[in-house]
C-alpha cells in the first residue's frame, strides 16, 4: 500500500476555517472512496485554542451541509511542512506565518492559499467569520466546497 497523500489545511485559530475544510475534504473524499490513500488535518497559526472543538456556529452550518466537524485544534509545527505533501492557507496572514515555520526555504512549494483552488469563486482568501453573523459561515462553506473540489481533483492526478 502507497503511503497516504497528506494534505494540512490552516488557518488562524484552528476553529472554523481550518477544520471545516478539513471536514469537507474528508467528506469528498470518502464519497470517492480514497480514505486510505489521502490523509487529512488541519492546524492555526496560533495555540490559543489547541485541544478545542471548531467553532459551535461553524460546527451547526457544517453539519446542515452533511459535514462532521470532530477535529479538536492544535498549532502548526515546523515537522507539518516537511511532513505534509501540500499545506493549504486561507489567507495572506496565514501565509505569512506559516512561512515563518519554513526556516530553511525548503518548503515554499507546497504552501499555498486555498483560494487557488476554486473553480467558482473569485475570492483570493477564505474570510474569517468568526466576528460576523450566520451568512459568513455559509460564505465560507461555500468557499471551501468549491476548492476542495478543486484539490482533490489535483491530489487525483498525483495518485498512481
Amino acid at each position: 500500500m502507497a503511503t497516504p497523500y497528506r494534505l494540512l489545511f490552516v488557518c488562524l485559530g484552528n476553529i472554523c476555517r481550518s477544520p471545516a475544510a478539513e471536514g469537507v475534504m474528508r467528506s469528498l473524499v470518502e464519497t470517492k472512496g480514497l480514505t486510505d490513500r489521502i490523509s487529512i488535518r488541519s492546524a492555526g497559526t496560533g495555540g490559543w485554542h489547541a485541544g478545542k472543538l471548531p467553532d459551535q456556529r461553524m460546527r451547526t452550518a457544517a453539519q446542515n451541509r452533511g459535514h462532521d466537524l470532530s477535529s479538536r485544534a492544535r498549532q502548526i509545527t515546523e515537522n507539518d511542512l516537511r511532513d505534509y505533501d501540500l499545506v493549504l492557507v486561507m489567507d495572506q496572514l496565514n501565509l505569512r506565518d506559516v512561512r515563518t515555520y519554513d526556516s530553511g526555504s525548503q518548503f515554499g512549494a507546497k504552501i499555498r492559499l486555498f483560494c487557488e483552488f476554486c473553480t467558482e469563486h473569485q475570492e483570493s482568501e477564505v474570510p474569517d467569520p468568526y466576528y460576523g453573523g450566520e451568512q459568513g459561515f455559509e460564505l465560507v462553506l461555500d468557499l471551501l466546497e468549491d476548492g476542495c473540489r478543486g484539490v482533490l481533483a489535483h491530489i487525483s492526478s498525483t495518485l498512481a
